[in-house]
């Protein structure tokens, strides 16, 4: 069963009670608990296929290994992916080998992060505060928010599609504040209601000079997997 499917079932009743204000804006510190269970993922077929956060610096941690819960309804995880069940209550999909950072948040969940061994490809995720994920990505595109240097928006897709709602922006930036000197940075960011009501946004970070493919990649097998903090998915299916 997709996450559009799932979505359709729970989303409908479900109540999305957020206040009106940019999450990116509420960073104010930051932290590193690591601390989660991963699942060994069995072997599958790989599906083809960060947002701008504060400078502050994060002590990287290996989140643990842990038993996989089955499931046939859930998709199978691609070769070099995990199941992680992280601390702040929400499930992802995320590359083998990868670690986790917080910086904390004055709405929501914590900001999660988790980065490659040299720090060039990172994958974020978060709660956003605005009412739907279209007001977020007009907040965030307006003149009264700062962009990172060199920013150049490529394409903003409303993804709405019966129960689902959510729309993905793809961008590049000259630099991120506190993240490594890498050229040219591609983003994919998707901000999306999930099966408890709340709205969140996943964000896949990379170099431009490698391609755009890889995070296309690592951005929508963690949409698959997701399964928000108040649940309404499904165990996870490793084979």
């Amino acid at each position: 069963m997709s996450r559009r499917l799932v979505w359709s079932v729970l989303v409908g009743a479900a109540a999305v009670g957020v206040a009106v204000s940019l999450v990116l804006t509420l960073v104010v510190d930051g932290g590193d608990d690591g601390k989660g269970r991963r699942q060994v993922a069995s072997s599958g077929s790989p599906t083809p296929g960060l947002s701008q956060q504060s400078g502050v610096t994060e002590s990287p941690t290996e989140p643990t290994a842990t038993t996989p819960s089955p499931s046939l309804s859930t998709p199978v995880l691609p070769v070099g992916y995990e199941s992680y069940e992280d601390e702040e209550g929400f499930r992802i999909a995320i590359p083998e080998g990868w670690t986790r950072s917080t910086v904390n948040s004055q709405f929501g969940i914590a900001v999660v992060n988790y980065r490659d061994a040299a720090g060039e490809h990172r994958l974020q995720v978060y709660q956003v505060a605005e009412d739907s994920p279209d007001a977020s990505f007009e907040l965030y595109l307006s003149d009264e928010t700062p962009k990172p240097q060199g920013f150049e928006e490529l394409d903003l897709q409303n993804l709405d599609d019966g129960g689902f709602t959510g729309s993905r922006l793809e961008y590049l930036a000259d630099s991120i504040k506190g993240e490594p000197d890498v050229g040219t940075w591609h983003v994919y960011d998707e901000r999306f209601v999930a099966a408890d009501g709340n709205i969140y946004a996943i964000a896949a970070y990379g170099p431009d000079s490698d391609g755009r493919d890889d995070e296309l990649e690592v951005l929508t097998t963690a949409l698959d997997w997701f399964c928000p903090p108040l649940g309404g998915c499904d165990p996870a299916a490793l084979d």
